[in-house]
């Protein structure tokens, strides 16, 4: 996927300067996106070679691979994820203000 059909999407999904961008709207984004990009790649047959045994190696491998590929690809995939980590937070912040009203104050 090219850089401005990417861009496309984004303000087609959430409007200019993401102003309907929600956690939840966000989280079905990013696996959309994920699910069409898997679906190519079947088509293509996948092959699972996953060396990484802890969520930092596939961290560092995650970014390590970033730096080599194509520049639409790579800021298409570092601005998902950052994205997808923003909004995970701002989820998480409401979770716990929630979890606080409803708490028992015995």
């Amino acid at each position: 996927m090219r850089i401005d059909e990417f861009r496309r999407l984004v303000k087609q999904e959430f409007g200019e300067n993401l102003k309907h961008a929600t956690p939840a709207n966000v989280r079905e984004f990013v696996d959309g996106l994920n699910g069409e990009l898997l679906a190519e790649k079947i088509a293509n047959r996948i092959v699972i070679d996953e060396p990484c045994s802890s969520y930092e190696e596939v961290i560092k491998d995650f970014f390590a691979r970033a730096l080599d590929l194509p520049t639409d690809d790579a800021v298409i995939a570092l601005w998902t994820l950052g994205l997808d980590l923003a909004f995970a937070m701002i989820e998480s912040q409401y979770a716990d203000r929630l979890a606080s009203m409803f708490q028992d104050s015995d």
